[in-house]
């Protein structure tokens, strides 16, 4: 990571009023770094530093503004980390609702794992980054090495060949299923699965 990192910055709709606090007070060290936001939260971001800034100065990076989250701006800041276009994510995300897109915030929240980057999920945690040393100077991140898992072999047991694909280990098999009675309009021929 260079010196000016790549920061992703995301909030759900109940949190937002906490991130634009959050970008108000830490707004002068935010202008260092390149910021990237999803939807509405990169308009008020772009709002609450534009109103912070003196006369004659702007934003050194300018604000990228990705989707909003329910409409695959999560998705495009996951490929992003996957590509190696983000340093660390700022993310108020709401515990106690549920989203239409929880799956692609799982997902988000996974991939910024897997690659190793600074995930802030609320205010603390994101001071505690947002105000330390390694902010402010060069840092080589470990990453994991997962060729193995990329390179390794996968036996004909594992590979789809009909179409279908089933654990052999488990404890469901597929039979016919039986005629229930004279009139049922089901055939012969079709299948269920049953607990063995």
């Amino acid at each position: 990571m260079e010196v000016s990192k790549r920061v992703a910055l995301v909030a759900h709709d109940n949190c937002k009023k906490d991130l634009v606090e959050w970008v108000e007070w830490n707004w002068k060290s935010l202008l260092n770094h390149r910021l990237i936001c999803t939807g509405t939260t990169g308009r008020l971001v772009e709002d609450a530093i534009a109103q912070k800034l003196e006369r004659g100065h702007s934003v050194k990076h300018g604000i990228v503004k990705l989707k909003s989250g329910p409409f695959g701006g999560d998705q495009q800041l996951g490929a992003m980390i996957a590509e190696g276009n983000i340093d660390v994510v700022i993310f108020f995300w709401d515990p106690m609702q549920p989203h239409p897109h929880d799956v692609d915030v799982k997902a988000l929240l996974r991939i910024s794992v897997l690659y190793n980057i600074p995930t802030e999920c609320n205010r603390a945690t994101a001071d505690f980054v947002i105000s330390s040393a390694l902010m402010k100077e060069n840092y080589v991140q470990k990453l994991t090495d997962y060729s193995q898992y990329i390179e390794r072999s996968i036996s004909s047991k594992q590979r789809r060949t009909d179409g279908a694909r089933f654990n052999h280990s488990s404890p469901w098999k597929v039979l016919p299923q039986r005629r229930q009675d004279a009139e049922s309009s089901r055939s012969n021929n079709e299948v269920a699965l049953v607990k063995q």
